[in-house]
């Protein structure tokens, strides 16, 4: 009797701890998703962002110069001072030119120059910028080794090391929407050691890795925040299945507005 109650009263007293090590699996769970949506939405961000600055960046430049041109060609007719003053202030706002270095970064090989950039001098059509969003399978891909190789799933230092730099070769491949890379990640972290099962924690642990998980969640929060608010993550919130056709309707909208700049000019030049 004496001994059967003991078993119950530890029983008891390991129920808590058990508990508590459940939330601490389902809070880094739940992380673990977040940090891949989060991830997932840098992604598309920072690809978005290029395409942006390669399609309309020559266009906002164009306009920009238009800007500078018209007030100074407004400054001449009236020599007022204030419009002179406006002048100086539209050409300071342009671009300096790039150097020859950095106005063809990119756009030369061995050879001599790319097709794109013959075909930009040359006044022919220009090889729309490469499209770099991961597809669907590559998504699909990313986010099951995100979950199979976390490294806050890590029981060690060396675990959470090797995870941090398998996971970084991950964030590459799917950066990049190399499809067949990430295919061949997979079975690399399939062929890799199994991380052996988590032994129970102290409670005093677990109460600092719920903590701990707290604050990663609240600075994710602040990063996706920050995404979402910036002017490319508030554009791409407002075409999220189609964003490519809202760079067309931007790069219409700017290309009208050039030739409206280039008819003001031209009118003012013309006397």
């Amino acid at each position: 009797m004496k001994e059967r109650l003991e078993r119950a009263e530890a029983r008891a007293e390991a129920r808590p701890e058990e508990r508590l090590e459940r939330a601490v699996r389902a809070a880094e769970q739940a992380l673990i998703e977040f940090e891949i949506a989060v991830e997932t939405f840098r992604v598309e961000v920072e690809n978005f962002s290029r395409l942006h600055h390669q399609k309309l960046g020559p266009m906002y430049t164009r306009l920009d110069e238009l800007e500078a041109l018209i007030a100074e060609a407004t400054a001449e007719r009236t020599g007022d001072p204030e419009d002179r003053r406006r002048a100086d202030e539209a050409r300071a706002r342009v671009l300096p030119m790039p150097g020859v270095e950095e106005l063809f970064h990119g756009w030369m090989d061995g050879d001599g120059l790319f097709p794109e950039a013959v075909a930009m001098l040359t006044d022919q059509p220009v090889r729309p910028p490469q499209r770099v969003r991961p597809s669907e399978e590559a998504r699909k891909l990313y986010r099951e080794l995100a979950r199979q190789a976390h490294p806050d799933l890590a029981q060690d230092d060396a675990e959470r090391e090797r995870r941090d730099e398998f996971i970084s070769r991950v964030n590459a491949a799917y950066a990049r929407g190399d499809e067949t890379l990430l295919r061949e990640l997979a079975d690399e972290w399939a062929a890799g050691p199994v991380p052996p099962e988590r032994e129970p924690s102290p409670s005093e642990e677990l109460y600092a890795r719920l903590e701990w998980l707290a604050q990663r969640k609240e600075m994710l929060t602040a990063v996706a925040k920050e995404l979402e608010e910036g002017a490319i993550g508030s554009m791409l919130r407002m075409a999220p299945e189609d964003p490519d056709k809202l760079l067309e309707e931007i790069a219409e909208q700017l290309i009208a507005q050039v030739g409206e700049r280039e008819a003001e000019l031209e009118r003012l030049t013309a006397g």
